[in-house]
């Protein structure tokens, strides 16, 4: 158990420690407000450059670097062009959640599959790359038409935000840039996220000291993690498996996706994915139908995965209401498309 859980530690503190110093040395608002020019005063080219920004994010730097960096940064520039924020904020939190499945690090979710994937001798990307695209395809085209009366807006273009520190900027540009190469290598993805943020840390140690801090190591999501294996190794010596076999099936992957879907919206993704492995680890389109649920499927309540109550709190702090209602009567459009179509291209 320490071996597998270890690496997955290391890569998301890393990668965590690495998405806050990018932030700091403004490289996301610089994207953001890139973006409002290139998209030259029109709101559908600007959420189109969004959803871009958001997929490549959460594919390299994981769902929690979309959901919790870019949310209000998006927002923000939602509220200075006068646009309606709820389609950014839609935007960020769903994409976080369906271009998650592409790569393994971009959840935590498919970086403890590649165990189960690594035993059966099979590529994660080579089953993934369908689903992953098919979920994102659905993802913006209910985007689009939820939000249709949006898109045909106009906005002034902003100024582009000065930035204080060009080497801090261009170097913390330079690692996200480099992390994708690196992820997709075959090497161990702890490795280069470490070397990432190591880099990063000696950096804004000569640049800009005082913004390194403890506060950079999300102890508390290491430590919920820790818990989250040791309540569900326990609970699976108890019975779990077979209770969450019968459910699931044998045969049907959509059911499958189904029920991981299900306990991802009432106990969250991680401890969904934990509980449900054994269930599917025989097989590898078994074990993305389960990713599927527990990644595309969480998006019906809030507490549905870590990085959609951060997005959340983020939203609360920019006073964009969205109460629990809103949000599971929108997800309740999105997700039976994204994991029925995703499912269906998996099987393709």
């Amino acid at each position: 158990m320490v071996a597998r859980i270890a690496p997955v530690l290391v890569f998301l503190v890393a990668v965590t420690v690495i998405a806050e110093l990018a932030d700091q040395a403004k490289v996301f608002d610089v994207a953001a407000r890139e973006a409002a020019h290139l998209a030259r005063g029109r709101v559908w080219r600007l959420w189109l450059l969004v959803v871009a920004l958001a997929a490549v994010l959460t594919i390299v730097l994981s769902l929690d670097t979309c959901a919790v960096l870019l949310t209000p940064v998006v927002l923000s520039m939602a509220r200075q062009l006068d646009i309606p924020p709820k389609l950014f904020a839609f935007t960020t939190v769903w994409l976080a959640g369906t271009a998650s499945l592409l790569l393994p690090v971009s959840n935590l979710t498919n970086l403890l599959a590649l165990h189960p994937f690594r035993k059966l001798d099979v590529s994660y990307l080579s089953v993934s790359w369908r689903p992953a695209i098919a979920a994102i395809v659905i993802t913006v085209v209910v985007l689009a038409a939820l939000f249709h009366r949006d898109l045909p807006r106009r906005y002034i273009v902003p100024p582009t935000p000065a930035v204080e520190d060009k080497i801090l900027f261009w170097g913390s540009a330079a690692v996200c840039l480099l992390l994708g190469p690196a992820f997709v290598s075959g090497i161990e993805v702890a490795w280069p996220a470490s070397i990432g943020a190591v880099a990063l840390v000696v950096l804004f140690a000569v640049r800009r000291r005082s913004v390194l801090r403890w506060s950079l190591i999300p102890f508390k999501l290491v430590g919920t993690v820790v818990v989250l294996f040791t309540v569900v190794g326990f609970l699976s010596s108890h019975g779990l498996e077979d209770l969450l076999r019968r459910v699931a099936g044998t045969t049907s992957e959509l059911r499958l996706s189904a029920t991981a879907a299900l306990g991802a919206n009432l106990f969250d993704n991680l401890p969904a994915y934990l509980a449900m492995e054994p269930v599917a680890a025989d097989s590898p389109h078994r074990m993305l139908a389960l990713l599927i649920g527990v990644n595309c499927g969480c998006l019906l309540t809030l507490w549905g995965s870590l990085a959609t109550l951060l997005w959340r709190a983020r939203c609360d702090a920019a006073r964009v209401d969205i109460s629990w209602w809103s949000f599971l009567w929108r997800g309740l459009i999105l997700t039976p498309l994204v994991v029925t179509g995703a499912v269906l291209a998996l099987n393709r």
